[in-house]
């Protein structure tokens, strides 16, 4: 691998930019996608090696070519220090996920409540989502019930490009948070964004269930999973999540 090269894999790290690593076996050639041209059946097959977190081996124009992703980490920011909280974290820890879990209240997020594993942040939840910046390999969770603290936290992950965005509440609760974003500016296309009630419809009742609803809308989000007769919108899509427990 060529320095230059290299180089520009590590600027896309560095700006958590999704890029894969096409070597055409015969002679080393190397490029990075989407940054450089590729034939279409290369750029296609290297589109879904990224979604699926999953190097290939295609042929393309005669030639075989070694796909290698190269994704940013997965994330997970969960606003609300809560009993919920507390059993999603390791769940998400161990499917990979980056966790942040955001809330101002300093009794709540506190090393004795959760593990070295996650980062806590006591900044206002708007503020955090700001600095924190969700992209397409980010998850946002509310689960506070406070409108002071979810709303804020769902305006500006609404303005980002997370690829779920989920919270907690009942559908009457959900119906006057639905309410207030649309007061604050929000249209119809960007609320049907939000899964709410948060998590599929497993009957959840107790905290580590509710979490475990979360965790599989989440990854049938990112995966496009089909549940239930219908299909979960894929990671990026806008479309509505299925509705939860």
């Amino acid at each position: 691998m060529k320095a230059s090269f290299l180089t520009r894999i590590q600027a896309a790290q560095a700006a958590a930019k999704p890029v894969a690593i096409l070597t055409r076996m015969t002679d080393g050639t190397q490029l990075l996608y989407p940054e450089d041209e590729a034939p279409a059946a290369l750029a296609d097959a290297a589109r879904a090696a990224l979604d699926a977190d999953k190097a290939a081996n295609v042929t393309a124009e005669g030639a075989e070519w070694f796909i290698q992703p190269q994704n940013p980490p997965l994330r997970l920011i969960v606003v609300g220090a809560v009993h919920v909280a507390q059993a999603l974290v390791p769940m998400a820890v161990g499917l990979g996920f980056a966790v942040t879990v955001v809330d101002p209240r300093r009794a709540f997020a506190t090393e004795e409540r959760f593990s070295g594993a996650v980062t806590l942040n006591g900044d206002w939840p708007d503020e955090a989502m700001v600095a924190l910046a969700p992209d397409t390999r980010t998850a946002v969770v509310t689960l506070t019930h406070d409108p002071k603290l979810d709303d804020p936290a769902l305006e500006e992950a609404l303005k980002s490009q997370a690829f779920y965005i989920g919270a907690l509440g009942s559908r009457r609760t959900h119906a006057k948070r639905v309410a207030r974003l649309q007061e604050a500016g929000f249209g119809e296309d960007a609320l049907a964004r939000i899964a709410a009630p948060v998590g599929l419809d497993i009957g959840a009742v107790t905290a580590p269930e509710i979490a475990l609803s979360i965790m599989a809308q989440i990854v049938a989000r990112r995966r496009g999973a089909a549940l239930g007769g219908g299909v979960v919108a894929r990671a990026g899509s806008r479309a509505p999540a299925a509705a939860g427990a």
